[in-house]
């Protein structure tokens, strides 16, 4: 009897008490840095969310199952998923905004694969009354790794997509997905091949991809959405924030690194494509590794940014380095 009003006060507690709540009160297992947005809650046989998590506002899960939520994965806002049985999400996935999940039958969605907002999963469907010889459809669904589902996407009962699967917005997925295919319409159909889609990486791409991605965060995060005066020479950008002299640059695969002369006077925040690169020591240097998808913790806000920029625009997923 106390369960509901356990839910209840989650629901209405402030984000940094959420996990503490859970943890007390329902049982769950939350690891480190787990957020939980307001009026945002979990109701499940067992529930277990890992490390760098995020459960943004005014969502709620409702699971007669367990709900087991993998690292660093992103449960949107508006999401609505419920049913009598288990809804399992691995390690850097993403659930878009006003996502609908119908959870009767197992929902399992796998590691680094996204549904993009207002997808539906439905493991139930029936309306018309099966004893007068109506249809009734039960089963499971499974997403596989590396699945884009893209906006609106709508998943029947019983199918199961393969891994490295993209799904094209607006399809309609009435039957299994090999893996490796790419899928469009009503109902969706294979038009080509992840791998034709797909190119390959050589060190100089890799290169040019990160300098890309810099250019782009200039122009749409630090002149746009900041308004801030950037100067850009020689391959570095430059510019003051919030009292701070910054450096923004790109470490290449080969080639003599930038100068980190006078680094103790301003920060640098670097896209780095050179294996094994380390900075050097007493310069205030955040790396983002593009080779082995790591960065060091911190507060500093234009490196969090940039961390943030590369998951929402470029799918880049980088995990924070362990602490030494």
């Amino acid at each position: 009897m106390m369960r509901p009003l356990f839910i209840a006060l989650i629901l209405l507690a402030p984000p940094s008490f959420k996990p503490w709540l859970m943890r007390v009160l329902l049982g769950a297992r939350i690891g480190r840095n787990v957020r939980i947005g307001w009026f945002a809650g979990i109701s499940a046989r067992h529930i277990a969310i890992g490390d760098e998590s995020d459960i943004r506002a005014l969502t709620f899960i409702s699971c007669h199952g367990d709900v087991i939520i993998g690292r660093y994965s992103i449960i949107s806002s508006f999401v609505l998923a419920y049913g009598a049985a288990d809804l399992i999400i691995g390690d850097h996935a993403y659930i878009g905004p006003q996502t609908f999940i119908n959870c009767d039958e197992n929902v399992r969605i796998g590691n680094y694969s996204a549904l993009g907002a207002r997808c539906m999963i439905y493991t139930h469907g029936s309306f018309f009354p099966y004893t007068e010889g109506y249809w009734v459809k039960f089963g499971p669904v499974t997403i596989g790794d590396y699945v884009w589902c893209a906006a609106g996407v709508f998943i029947h009962p019983g199918v199961t997509i393969g891994d490295h699967v993209f799904v094209n917005s607006r399809s309609v997925v009435t039957r299994d997905v090999a893996s490796g295919d790419a899928v469009e319409g009503f109902p969706a159909q294979a038009v080509t091949s992840m791998d034709r889609l797909k190119r390959s990486m050589s060190p100089r791409r890799r290169d040019a991809a990160a300098r890309q991605i810099l250019d782009h965060f200039v122009e749409l995060g630090l002149r746009r959405e900041l308004r801030l005066d950037v100067r850009q020479c020689d391959g570095q950008v430059a510019f003051r924030y919030r009292g701070k002299q910054y450096r923004l640059l790109c470490i290449p695969s080969d080639g003599d690194p930038p100068s980190f002369e006078d680094g103790h006077a301003y920060r640098v925040v670097a896209l780095v494509t050179r294996p094994d690169w380390t900075p050097p020591a007493g310069a205030a240097v955040y790396p983002l590794d593009l080779i082995a998808y790591r960065t060091p913790r911190s507060n500093d806000p234009i490196h969090h940014a940039l961390r943030i920029f590369l998951m929402r625009y470029y799918g880049v997923q980088i995990e924070y380095a362990p602490a030494e």
